[in-house]
């Protein structure tokens, strides 16, 4: 797979599509093109390959108005997380607006035992419909008492922290967590004196 899924739902991943969002110049934007998101969606199941193919030929031939969709996947993304991060009310009277358009493009049918949005037609706007509304679903659900950020200095990424404990502290610990312990032991014996 191309992009991380460590964050425990799969809309927190998507809010993961950006590396070392906390870095500065470091940071590195993952959904660059509009295959990009279209790799993610499906990637994640949000859309089918079937859909993704259809999208891919669509976004073929309006390359310029793929190119607007994903700026809105971007700044649906950027807006959840401002959201739920940062408590930022501009951020979610944006997230809403998107929400009523996303919604406006679908109809709620039921299917099995639960109700679900159905969009009316495969265009441009379905992976960002889906994400927006994928985005509100997050910030509605039970759980976000253990929403967590990565506590490396620069890395910024994000997941639900299931550790019995809730001391989980590393969005990896084969990566920032290896990579901080590293420093620790290294800061500890530098202050001692000592070549580690």
């Amino acid at each position: 797979m191309r992009f991380g899924h460590i964050a425990g739902d799969r809309m927190l991943d998507l809010v993961n599509t950006v590396a070392w969002r906390l870095g500065g110049p470091e940071r590195r934007e993952g959904l660059n093109t509009f295959a990009d998101v279209l790799d993610w969606c499906t990637e994640t199941g949000l859309i089918s390959t079937d859909e993704a193919a259809s999208l891919r030929d669509l976004a073929g031939r309006d390359e310029a108005r793929a190119e607007r969709e994903r700026e809105q996947v971007v700044e649906a993304r950027e807006r959840a997380y401002a959201v739920l991060f940062e408590g930022d009310a501009e951020a979610a009277a944006d997230l809403a607006d998107m929400y009523r358009a996303a919604i406006a493009a679908a109809d709620l049918v039921p299917t099995g035992d639960r109700w679900q949005w159905e969009d009316r037609e495969t265009d441009l706007r379905l992976p960002r419909h889906r994400i927006v509304r994928g985005l509100v679903a997050l910030t509605q659900r039970d759980g976000l008492d253990r929403l967590h950020r990565c506590e490396d200095a620069k890395c910024g990424w994000v997941y639900l922290d299931t550790s019995p404990r809730r001391n989980r502290r590393w969005c990896s610990t084969k990566d920032c967590g290896d990579r901080n312990r590293a420093r620790t032991y290294y800061a500890r014996q530098k202050a001692k004196g000592r070549q580690p």
